[in-house]
């Protein structure tokens, strides 16, 4: 994770990153901060475990989140959107979803989860199954969420330095 970490931190710099973490509770932070000079980027995160939360420090539409649930692709986006806004990054990703013990009340199984991700010009979110226990489930968002970083960023920030 820290080989990762720190290839996020490189492609990234001259820009900011943050964070917005539900069912990883603050993971991506732990990975990039475990990085020495991470605070040239990293901003920091939010960790949003409930609606409220998301709502209120994210702007997640609570209508969407009654609607949907919290595990969802527009939650995600949103979530992601928000981030960036609060903290005022160039970069914002975010996660939700279920690591278990259970499923939710809208059909989605453990291991479901949805990473968004937001910069000047692009938003997206996408949907992941991942295995394993709870602990499986988190360590493999958070390593999936710093892979869609770069890979959102080879696309936006081609030009930057090698």
């Amino acid at each position: 994770m820290m080989k990762l970490a720190c290839e996020v931190l490189r492609r990234l710099a001259g820009k900011t990153l943050c964070t917005a973490e539900s069912c990883t509770g603050g993971g991506i932070g732990a990975a990039l901060t475990a990085v020495p000079g991470s605070s040239t980027v990293y901003r920091g995160g939010i960790i949003s475990y409930t609606n409220e939360v998301k709502h209120r420090l994210l702007g997640v539409d609570p209508f969407l989140l009654e609607q949907s649930g919290a595990v969802c692709a527009p939650v995600a986006l949103a979530m992601a959107v928000g981030a960036r806004k609060a903290l005022g990054a160039d970069v914002a990703v975010s996660v939700t979803g279920l690591a278990g013990p259970g499923g939710d009340a809208y059909g989605h199984p453990v291991g479901t989860v949805f990473i968004g991700y937001a910069d000047g010009t692009t938003a997206l979110s996408q949907c992941y199954h991942f295995s394993g226990d709870r602990e499986a489930v988190r360590i493999q968002a958070v390593q999936a969420a710093l892979e869609l970083i770069l890979s959102c960023c080879r696309k936006d920030f081609s030009k930057d330095p090698q």
